[in-house]
């Protein structure tokens, strides 16, 4: 069996935005009714790929689980206080954390389970929140938003456009989009230009 496989950790803070230049922080857009959703980016996070090998897709979950305290299963996604995780593919998962050490605690559970990849340095993390942010996301992403099709700690894969993105429920009208750092600033402004007809402000 494979040993697994985990590469350094490297955790991207502010000064290291890929949005440095193009993140100003105030309200904008139509604030007749004020600013309805807020924009921000997510900083200093630990984010990992884990892949489970075939067979191995129930104690992956459970090593996540032990890893993060984000408690998924083959088919159910989690948050816990201070971490995420959810499937993207079968036996795939992202899981995002506040723990720099996280790669390093992922490889030990997962063990000959799988494989578990860091790509703190290579992802970006933005949130939206707010009462109209299924209507902001749905001029982005042919997803159905709904709280009864995208519940509470649901996460899934997909495009806008070619921008390859992940995104997770995290809060009653909140949710995490994770997109490649070389395509974050791209789809900051795709986002914000989205959100101008409901009001916004970047925090």
């Amino acid at each position: 069996m494979a040993e697994p496989f985990v590469s350094t950790p490297v955790i991207i803070d502010a000064a290291e935005s890929p949005l440095a230049g193009h993140y100003e922080q105030g309200e904008f857009g139509n604030l007749d009714r004020g600013a309805r959703v807020t924009l921000t980016e997510r900083f200093a996070l630990a984010i990992c790929d884990v892949c489970a090998w075939p067979g191995s897709e129930t104690k992956a979950a459970n090593a996540i689980k032990r890893a993060s305290g984000a408690s998924v299963t083959k088919t159910k996604d989690a948050i816990a206080e201070d971490a995420q995780a959810f499937r993207h593919a079968p036996g795939r998962w992202s899981v995002v954390a506040q723990n720099p050490a996280l790669p390093e605690a992922l490889a030990k559970a997962v063990g000959e389970n799988g494989t578990v990849v860091d790509l703190s340095h290579g992802r970006t993390v933005l949130r939206i929140d707010g009462r109209q942010s299924r209507r902001v996301l749905s001029k982005l992403f042919p997803i159905d938003f709904r709280s009864d099709a995208f519940p509470l700690e649901k996460g899934l894969a997909t495009k806008h456009h070619e921008i390859f993105a992940q995104i997770q429920r995290v809060g009653e009208d909140a949710f995490d989009i994770i997109v490649f750092r070389s395509y974050a600033r791209a789809f900051w402004h795709a986002l914000r230009k989205a959100s101008e007809e409901v009001g916004y402000a970047v925090d």
